[in-house]
């Protein structure tokens, strides 16, 4: 009798607690869909598309040096800890005019880490509204055509958050301002989002 405990013990319950596991990162594992399909960049610039690529999207304005400690936040919290991963990239939209202040953003993230997945898409102001207001959020952008917030898009272009986030409504970006947002929400839901398209992958080449 104690042998077969024993070898339940060695045997069964490790497989069943991995099924248990696995199936739950099957079922539970992905970020809901908060906005079917926003717009394209490449309305703004053709050398770029949100199309196959997972995207951390921003929108810095035209008061970039008011926005640095934003973006460094962003880059030492989230771009550091993910930028290896294939098909993730940072796309940030700002004011046209703006060059030579992003110039110096990037100069100043680079002494901290490769920044060669960080684009800047530069619009005129009403396409940056129009482009914002596409993803359909509770959000706003201020008289700078700013926002604190980034957002998730994914492969097909939807803009991925958390629904009913802590019974407060939906979550639909994460404030760069918050180093406690990006550690304890938005670093967990990248992992999710990577993870998924890593499971997706490895299940289209079993399937060949």
């Amino acid at each position: 009798m104690k042998k077969t405990v024993v070898l339940v013990i060695l045997f069964v319950f490790p497989i069943v607690a991995y099924l248990f596991f696995a199936s739950g990162v099957t079922n539970f594992g992905k970020l809901p869909v908060l906005t079917d399909a926003v717009n394209d960049v490449s309305k703004m610039d053709e050398s770029l598309t949100l199309r196959d690529k997972i995207t951390i999207l921003g929108f810095l304005g035209s008061d970039i040096e008011h926005k640095k400690g934003n973006a460094f936040n962003l880059n030492q919290k989230i771009y550091k800890r993910f930028y290896e991963f294939n098909d993730l990239q940072f796309v940030m939209v700002v004011p046209k005019g703006s060059e030579s202040k992003v110039a110096e953003l990037k100069k100043e993230l680079g002494h901290l880490v490769d920044i060669s997945k960080w684009f800047f898409v530069y619009g005129d102001d009403q396409d940056i509204e129009h482009f914002f207001a596409g993803l359909d959020t509770d959000l706003s952008l201020d008289q700078n055509l700013a926002t604190p917030y980034v957002f998730i898009i994914d492969k097909d272009m939807g803009l991925r958050g958390r629904k009913n986030d802590d019974n407060q409504g939906n979550t639909f970006g994460f404030n760069t301002a918050s180093v406690a947002d990006l550690n304890n929400k938005m670093v967990d839901d990248v992992k999710i989002i990577l993870a998924e398209y890593r499971m997706a992958l490895k299940k289209n080449n079993a399937d060949r």
